[in-house]
């Protein structure tokens, strides 16, 4: 029965004064429309700041039909708040991850540190880049070094394309990305990034009662530390042998069959598992020792740090984590010769036309995926070709 547009009102949250000019977006943000454009003013949290910006920017808006330039050309602090504003609008839609509005948040002090708050944009040169440049170098790898690069190119193509800088910026040849070879050196130094049979076999008998379950997960299904940090209880059928799950970071639905083993361990995992502190993570299938979630919006992520502990104790050595299950997953699953069926239990998405035209993958399909992998690392046993004096022959 549809709701009287009285009783929707009655429910919508007050303003802080009955004249405050901006009222709450969806989008977490106050806003105001202004000659038919929805502009967002900041976070609802803070609607003080939200109003103070509201009148700074309101006579350009109307004037201009955008939002312009202050006096002199916008600044680094200018520029970050205005990009992160965005963000979190995009956060708040569910068109952004946590996580990479953190690394978007990490990039802009990185500029703020780097260029200094006050700097205008038009006097930031292709020096200044090579020298960010070669400071980031010195500490990271190349693949770290590229993305952050890339990031930083998103946030003043931001600028230029919402009207804060008159033309793209100059950052200069000092400025690229590690080139492919440079990367696929990297790569082959560091060696393969997946586990072999035996050396997971291992990992899962030295697992303790919530990192077995989340390991078996990760090589069952493909999942990385995110996803099984967010996994919630309705994501499983145990009883039918199911996981559900769209993957966080695509948003792209995945279904995957769950081992024998898989199950069994989160049978296990859920008769001991403790009740969360936060209602908010009631839902969730694993909760910590400590009764919070082993999800965290930081860059030392609880699930790798466990792993590495459980590595380093079993003499594991190299470089993989927790997501070189979700590699090794994705090589051997490939031995399968149905990469359609991997693809759909990654949760990769594909733009060729075969992947625009298919509606489904059959639940035979993933099985023989699955099982692919679970005759890889769980061998059948090979049966004794020996029968006892006296046996007789079947």
């Amino acid at each position: 029965m549809r709701q009287s547009t009285k009783s929707k009102r009655a429910r919508k949250p007050a303003k802080p004064h009955a004249d405050f000019p901006l009222f709450k977006h969806a989008a977490g943000q106050w806003a105001k429309k202004i000659k038919g454009k929805m502009f967002y003013f900041g976070p609802i949290g803070d609607p003080d700041k939200a109003l103070e910006r509201y009148l700074a920017e309101k006579d350009g808006i109307i004037l201009h039909g955008r939002r312009v330039e202050k006096p002199g050309g916008t600044d680094v602090a200018e520029l970050c708040n205005r990009f992160l504003t965005t963000k979190d609008a995009m956060l708040a839609a569910g068109e952004l991850s946590v996580h990479s509005r953190r690394d978007y948040y990490r990039v802009c002090e990185s500029l703020v540190e780097a260029f200094g708050k006050t700097r205008l944009l038009t006097q930031i040169l292709p020096d200044d880049f090579e020298r960010l440049r070669s400071t980031w170098a010195a500490k990271w790898g190349p693949v770290r070094l590229g993305n952050e690069i890339n990031r930083v190119r998103v946030v003043f193509n931001y600028a230029y394309k919402n009207g804060l800088i008159d033309r793209p910026m100059r950052y200069g040849e000092g400025f690229r990305r590690p080139s492919r070879k440079t990367l696929r050196l990297e790569r082959a130094s560091k060696g393969p990034k997946m586990f072999e049979a035996v050396e997971l076999r291992r990992i899962v008998k030295a697992a303790g009662q919530a990192m077995q379950p989340m390991i078996l997960l990760a090589i069952n299904a493909g999942l990385g530390n995110n996803d099984v940090a967010t996994l919630p209880l309705t994501a499983l059928d145990l009883a039918g042998g199911w996981l559900k799950f769209p993957r966080p970071k695509t948003g792209i639905d995945r279904r995957c069959p769950l081992w024998p083993e898989t199950v069994k361990a989160m049978r296990a995992w859920l008769k001991v598992r403790p009740e969360p502190i936060d209602a908010a993570h009631a839902g969730l299938v694993f909760v910590t020792s400590k009764r919070w979630t082993w999800a965290k919006d930081t860059t030392d992520n609880p699930v790798s740090k466990e792993m590495r502990k459980l590595l380093d104790g079993l003499e594991i050595n190299g470089h993989r984590n927790f997501y070189a299950l979700r590699h090794t997953f994705e090589t051997i699953a490939g031995e399968s010769r149905d990469q359609p069926a991997v693809d759909a239990i990654m949760g990769h998405a594909r733009e060729d036309m075969a992947s625009v035209y298919r509606e489904r993958i059959s639940d035979e399909r993933l099985k023989a995926v699955a099982e692919c992998v679970r005759t890889w690392l769980f061998p059948p046993k090979k049966e004794s070709c020996k029968r006892g004096r006296g046996q007789k022959k079947k």
